[in-house]
């Protein structure tokens, strides 16, 4: 694939949302690095609004993938194309402690597969991403559930500030760590590397969380055979999905030896929707801060006994990979057909 500069006409309708039904929705507030598997985890959330199953309230950005001035252009650009008006607030530059690893290498120096959009037309709000993330908390106090892709920076910030947003937040999903495995170590994963001292302060909180690791997202990804339906659509919009996809998983060839789009941020998306795609177990999890092998680990008791503090949150271990991946592929379908 080539790196062209996509430029789109939109006609992604989203005014499908009964007033009837607007109250008993899930109000979602976002807080993302925009990289090419948060982009595709945007691209899902829309299409579950356009059907009314959610009220996206607002996305804060941090930074991450790569810097946060690109993190929030990409979430900017993005939600231009879905035709969706959601503010973006920015928020950390860099971790709480140490400096800001970004990952180029796996999606590009602009975060989406070197596609280089033109830049979005909307500006981002003048509130930081604290103040909207404590903002929404307190107007929508107990019926908030905050989905984070990204290093937990601005929500430690927010706890900082004011301890009671714990109490506010209906429930968190977190894309990051693992029982098992990782991936910018051998135990730990990108998100929670990247700042394990913020990481620390939010497992701590005593809000409802469940956390979407790599031992689940590992095992949801697209392969060639997997896109065979985007590829027949053959417009404008499935070549900016492919191409973002098309990056991402030559990157994991390169690590791995196996061409595949590892589909880490959508899917904590989706159990945003339907917990039921994952079963979890109640654990106590912390993050090692200080290992010289081990810093970012999120280390999980898994022992039946709590001896290093009460259970405080559900772990995903096991995942309907196949279910997932017709949801996620579904909602790019409906959108790519409209072009």
């Amino acid at each position: 694939m080539t790196n062209e500069c996509f430029i789109f006409t939109f006609s992604y309708s989203t005014n499908h949302i009964s007033p009837t039904k607007k109250d008993k929705l899930i109000k979602l507030l976002l807080d993302v690095d925009t990289g090419i598997d948060d982009a595709l985890a945007l691209f899902y959330l829309a299409h579950a609004q356009q059907k009314g199953q959610i009220e996206i309230l607002g996305s804060s950005t941090v930074g991450g993938n790569v810097e946060v001035g690109q993190t929030t252009q990409n979430t900017l650009k993005i939600w231009e194309m879905l035709e969706l008006d959601i503010p973006v607030a920015s928020g950390a530059e860099k971790p709480l402690m140490v400096p800001l690893n970004t990952a180029p290498f796996v999606h590009g120096d602009d975060g989406l597969g070197n596609t280089f959009l033109p830049a979005p037309e909307k500006k981002p709000s003048e509130e930081s991403a604290t103040e909207m993330i404590l903002r929404l908390s307190r107007k929508y106090s107990g019926e908030l559930t905050l989905l984070t892709t990204a290093p937990l920076t601005n929500i430690a910030v927010a706890l900082l500030q004011d301890p009671g947003l714990a109490k506010r937040i209906r429930k968190v999903v977190i894309m990051g760590g693992a029982v098992f495995t990782g991936n910018v170590s051998a135990v730990a994963e990108a998100n929670i590397a990247n700042d394990p001292e913020a990481a620390r302060i939010v497992f701590r909180s005593g809000m409802e969380m469940t956390l979407v690791g790599l031992d689940v997202t590992h095992e949801v990804y697209w392969e060639e055979e997997d896109l065979r339906a985007l590829v027949k659509i053959a417009n404008e919009r499935s070549g900016f999905l492919l191409q973002i996809i098309d990056f991402i998983s030559s990157a994991y060839e390169s690590l791995s030896g196996w061409k595949r789009c590892v589909l880490h941020d959508p899917l904590a998306a989706g159990v945003c929707l339907f917990p039921d795609l994952v079963k979890t177990e109640k654990r106590y999890v912390d993050v090692e801060l200080t290992g010289e092998l081990t810093r970012g680990m999120t280390v999980v008791d898994r022992r039946g006994r709590t001896p290093l503090g009460e259970e405080n949150m559900l772990v995903a271990l096991e995942v309907d990979a196949e279910r997932f991946k017709t949801q996620l592929m579904e909602s790019l379908l409906a959108w790519a057909r409209v072009g």
